[in-house]
Order: C-alpha cells, then sequence, then structure tokens
C-alpha cells in the first residue's frame, strides 16, 4: 500500500530529513512522491520546534540558572561563535535541520535567530534544496 509508504516516510522527515529520501525507492515511491513527502515532513516538523523553539530555549535557560555556575568560555563556545560568524543565517538555516536534525537544527536557528523574519522562510527553502539534492542522489544511486 502506497499510503503506509508515504507516512512512514514523511514521519521519519519530520525528525531525520538528512536520510529519508533514501527509503524512497526501496518503498517503490516515484521520485516526485518521495521528494514531496519529505519535503512535507521536513516543513511540519520544522514549523513544529522552530516555534515552539522558544518553550525549550526557556527550559533550558531555567534549569540552567538554578546551578547557578560561573559563564566560561568552552571551546563549544568558540566553535558556536565561530560557525555563527562565517556561515551566517543562510547556513545555520539550510544546513542545521539537515545535519544535525529537524528538532534540534530547527530549535538552533529559533535560538540565534529568531527574532529575524526571515530565519523561517530559509529554513523553508532549505528544506526545497536539500530535499532535491538528496532524492536526486537516492534515485541515482539506487533507483
Amino acid at each position: 500500500m502506497i499510503w503506509g509508504s508515504v507516512i512512514s516516510l514523511f514521519l521519519l522527515s519530520t525528525v531525520k530529513f538528512m536520510f529519508a529520501p533514501l527509503g524512497g525507492p526501496g518503498l517503490g515511491l516515484s521520485f516526485f512522491q518521495t521528494y514531496f513527502t519529505c519535503v512535507s515532513g521536513g516543513i511540519v516538523g520544522a514549523s513544529f520546534f522552530y516555534f515552539s523553539g522558544g518553550y525549550f530555549i526557556q527550559r533550558a535557560e531555567k534549569k540552567r540558572l538554578t546551578i547557578k555556575k560561573k559563564k566560561t568560555f568552552s571551546r563549544i563556545n568558540k566553535l558556536i561563535v565561530k560557525t555563527k560568524k562565517s556561515i551566517g543565517i543562510v547556513g545555520i538555516s539550510f544546513w542545521a535541520p539537515f545535519f544535525l536534525s529537524i528538532p534540534v537544527g530547527s530549535i538552533i536557528v529559533a535560538k540565534f535567530y529568531g527574532q529575524n523574519k526571515k530565519a523561517y522562510l530559509l529554513i523553508v527553502i532549505g528544506m526545497f534544496i536539500n530535499a532535491l539534492i538528496t532524492t536526486g542522489l537516492a534515485y541515482l544511486i539506487y533507483g
């Protein structure tokens, strides 16, 4: 049944967008069915986590305040600042949800650029571009 395959691919795309198109050829879906299913799932997942990201950020900050540590500038913090300065809003919005995962990447974009109205639009554009690339590769290799 094609609906079971579409729903499975959609749900996988809401969380781990990078690998979802690889399942399309194995599930017997066409290129366009796979592409639009993955884009739809990615956008739904990114929307949920981007717009609810404020809640997750506030919750993490509240937990951090109860511990009351002295602020340190660790290697991870330096890497984050360097990455943010080097690839900017476009790079982080396009690639963080793709490489990390939809939940983590969308929350990171919301934390860094939540006040910027372009950030969500860039995530959606990134979904279309990344899905085209990964679906194309999946059908070149496995299709």
